[in-house]
């Protein structure tokens, strides 16, 4: 017991507790994908081609919209025969599409809000680091209604570059007041968890968000992985007692 050596003075960077889990959004803290989906199909109808599987469209959310526009049009905005112009015409209609579903269908993962009161309960701050613009993660959000909501929500917005650079989970820290040592970052991607790294985050990989086929999590080098949401808490308490 600390307490039976009065001689020895303890300090709070001593111990090295956890105090804060960071979120990467989609993928991650919410199943974003049903909303998703349709707006790629949508986009494909509008251009006369069939629906493409959801399990190939929900693979590739976490790449953002460029990526899904590309895979909605087999096209990317530096082919030669797609002109700039017409592949950000369709982007633009892509996230209209998608702003016009928001929140309809995402949720939080299975277990996600159960973990959420376990972190307050334990004092543990929870916030969120994501590269969706805050335009689109806010309002998602008040539709979700977390509780307990968010300690911090950084987006690319906010930051001087988005994950992976270490700037957005370099300003959670400063919000939060707490040192990237005292902070976890849960991600799906490998963007996610070099950002972690890069900022001296402990970081754990969300298998059970959205890996691109081929895409190997073993190779991204976090520190913990994880396949389902009921993991993470039994994880996190042995990462705060290993500290």
């Amino acid at each position: 017991m600390l307490n039976s050596y009065p001689s020895i003075s303890v300090t709070y960077n001593m111990i090295k507790k956890i105090r804060a889990v960071l979120f990467d959004l989609d993928g991650t803290l919410i199943d974003s994908a049903p909303d998703f989906i349709p707006a790629v199909n949508q986009l494909r109808a509008e251009h006369k081609l069939a629906a493409l599987d959801e399990a190939r469209i929900r693979a590739t959310v976490s790449n953002g919209a460029r990526a899904l526009v590309s895979l909605a049009l087999g096209a990317h905005a530096d082919d030669k025969n797609f002109k700039h112009d017409d592949f950000e015409k369709n982007r633009q209609r892509f996230l209209e599409i998608y702003t016009e579903n928001l929140g309809r269908y995402s949720h939080a993962f299975d277990g996600m809000r159960k973990l959420l009161s376990e972190l307050k309960k334990n004092n543990i701050l929870w916030g969120i680091a994501t590269n969706k613009p805050e335009r689109y993660t806010l309002p998602l959000l008040k539709k979700l209604n977390f509780l307990p909501a968010p300690n911090c929500v950084i987006c690319p917005d906010h930051v001087i570059e988005p994950k992976p650079h270490p700037a957005s989970l370099q300003l959670a820290c400063q919000q939060l007041n707490c040192n990237s040592e005292e902070l976890i970052y849960i991600g799906d991607h490998r963007r996610d968890i070099d950002c972690g790294k890069h900022a001296g985050a402990i970081t754990i990989a969300a298998l059970y968000g959205y890996i691109e086929n081929g895409d190997n999590p073993d190779d991204w080098g976090a520190d913990y992985s994880v396949n389902r949401v009921e993991e993470l808490w039994p994880l996190i308490q042995t990462i705060d007692r290993e500290k």
